[in-house]
């Protein structure tokens, strides 16, 4: 069951709780000062736990802010090393690209030279 859901069942059984001392209190043989005094003395109680009980969510919700940062760094850091990986890989891409078409341009106009001369020697021996 997670914390919340907790939270929530133990904030019902301390409102059953402090409805049934009521009750009691009220039917209770005292007199009306003591019962006063008593249901002062248990808002007080009541009241104190439930400001312990604020202090100890603060700190709870502070720790798992504090650990949702962390992890978030480091998810985001591990991110910018996969973006500067491949942009590393995409330059050496875009590189080996450039050579291919270079070397590629160079036997193509090479073939054509080539071509060119074959006609010129063909046709000088045929005038």
């Amino acid at each position: 069951m997670s914390e919340e859901k907790s939270g929530i069942h133990f904030g019902w059984f301390l409102a059953g709780l402090g409805l049934g001392a009521l009750v009691g209190v009220l039917y209770a043989p005292k007199s009306g000062r003591e019962t006063r005094e008593d249901l002062i003395t248990g808002a007080k109680e009541g009241t104190e736990y439930l400001r312990n009980r604020s202090k100890e969510a603060a700190e709870h919700v502070s720790h798992f802010v504090d650990s949702t940062k962390s992890v978030a760094g480091e998810y985001v850091e591990r991110g910018k090393e996969v973006v500067e990986r491949g942009r590393a890989q995409w330059d050496e891409f875009v590189e080996r690209g450039k050579g291919v078409v270079s070397d590629q341009t160079e036997r193509i106009s090479a073939a054509v030279e080539a071509g060119r001369q074959a006609y010129r020697h063909t046709t000088d021996e045929h005038s």
